[in-house]
């Protein structure tokens, strides 16, 4: 896992609430709860059809890469969201050198939908919204992370009507 600076975070979690209206994080200022903090305010920007703010949008990712590699470790598929982050992990043969065998690569924001279960796998793919290669490239038995946005324990943000798949 990443050592993140939780000041970093309280400022993107902080940029992001913001931007949606809401009051400033008055949660825990660990890491990990900032990182799902972030998670969740820019699932709810996705949802509002907003474009997340860029550092939450960051750490969001970053967080839920770090989960993914929590439930499922491993060295046997690289997932990359660029330009953010890349982790290894699933179980399975250790890659080693030159391209892996098995990666996936998708943007951040679908990286947030997928993992916090507002989009299904079968569904980003079929969209091209994924990029995965490799017989162990499909995630699908890992995702969601969460049934929803990470719990948050800032202030609740303002809710509008979901987005459409």
């Amino acid at each position: 896992m990443r050592r993140l600076d939780p000041q970093r975070l309280l400022a993107a979690v902080n940029e992001q609430r913001a931007c949606l209206g809401g009051t400033a994080w008055t949660g825990p200022l660990s890491a990990a709860a900032l990182g799902d903090g972030c998670a969740a305010a820019v699932a709810e920007a996705l949802d509002a059809g907003k474009t997340p703010c860029r550092e939450a949008l960051r750490a969001a990712a970053m967080r839920l890469l770090d989960l993914l590699a929590a439930r499922a470790p491993g060295r046997a598929v690289e997932v990359r969201i660029p330009p953010f982050a890349a982790i290894q992990c699933v179980a399975g043969p250790r890659h080693t050198r030159g391209t892996p065998p098995n990666v996936v690569e998708t943007d951040a924001a679908t990286w947030v939908r997928l993992a916090t279960g507002r989009l299904a796998w079968a569904a980003a793919a079929a969209d091209g919204l994924i990029r995965a290669s490799g017989p162990r490239a499909d995630l699908t038995a890992y995702l969601p992370l969460s049934s929803g946005p990470p719990l948050s324990s800032g202030p609740p943000l303002p809710s509008g009507p979901p987005r459409p798949r």
